[in-house]
């Protein structure tokens, strides 16, 4: 729910100038004019999944617990484009946009301009993970080989097996890419009862900023995609 068309403004000790949301009234937001540029904090978090078919980039910058409303000249951009505020009650003051994941694909770079004009530019790349073959309706036991693209050598990615009985073990584990591949095998697929299975793989990484303030932040770029089969023996 956006909360940004109902605000009031109350003044305080020492000039202090902060954003009251009605509906939002969880959220402290303190006007960037008031804080040191290196106490803030960089939050990036970039989103999606296949079945979505958007990617979302979020970036809020804090001091402390309180959430941050930029204020000209300060801005936050991706890609060259100035975002705007939004807010909710769970997040508080945060600045969004969402793009197509085939147009997302490739580099990026977020940029934050301070109330003194100073530039912290942080580049990113994106490439979602693909299934070079689809995987077919029904799959024997055996050795299950899958064929990605979107990824490096020795790339981490996470994997998910899941059938539908109560007492299955599953699987849950992160592997690393291999000439292109990751591979279930056979003794894996023990820990699955036959009937559907369902499939999920994902890729994170998380990592601090490269060019931030003192205080410093992080970045987090998460995609996944899903599958369903039925595991036959």
């Amino acid at each position: 729910m956006n909360c940004m068309s109902r605000a009031h403004l109350f003044f305080f000790g020492a000039g202090l100038l902060v954003l009251s949301l009605v509906s939002c009234h969880n959220n402290e937001t303190i006007n960037e004019k008031n804080v040191n540029p290196q106490s803030i904090y960089f939050d990036y978090r970039v989103w999606g999944d296949e079945d979505a078919g958007y990617m979302t980039t979020r970036l809020q910058y804090r001091v402390g617990t309180i959430n941050l409303l930029l204020i000209d000249p300060s801005k936050a951009e991706l890609d060259g484009v100035v975002m705007k505020a939004d807010s909710s009650k769970m997040n508080g003051i945060y600045y969004e946009s969402a793009k197509p994941v085939k147009e997302f694909a490739g580099s990026h770079s977020i940029v934050f301009t301070d109330v003194n004009g100073k530039q912290y530019r942080e580049e990113f790349d994106f490439q979602p993970i693909s299934l070079k073959q689809n995987l077919p309706a029904v799959i024997n036991r055996g050795d299950l080989v899958l064929e990605l693209d979107g990824l490096k050598p020795n790339d981490p990615v996470k994997i998910m097996l899941s059938d539908t009985a109560s007492f299955s073990e599953g699987i849950d584990r992160v592997d690393t890419v291999k000439n292109g591949q990751i591979v279930i095998t056979a003794d894996d697929l023990q820990k699955l009862v036959s009937g559907p299975v369902h499939l999920e793989l994902s890729r994170e990484i998380e990592r601090r900023v490269r060019n931030g303030t003192r205080q410093g932040g992080k970045l987090v770029v998460f995609y996944e995609l899903k599958r369903e089969f039925q595991l036959k023996d």
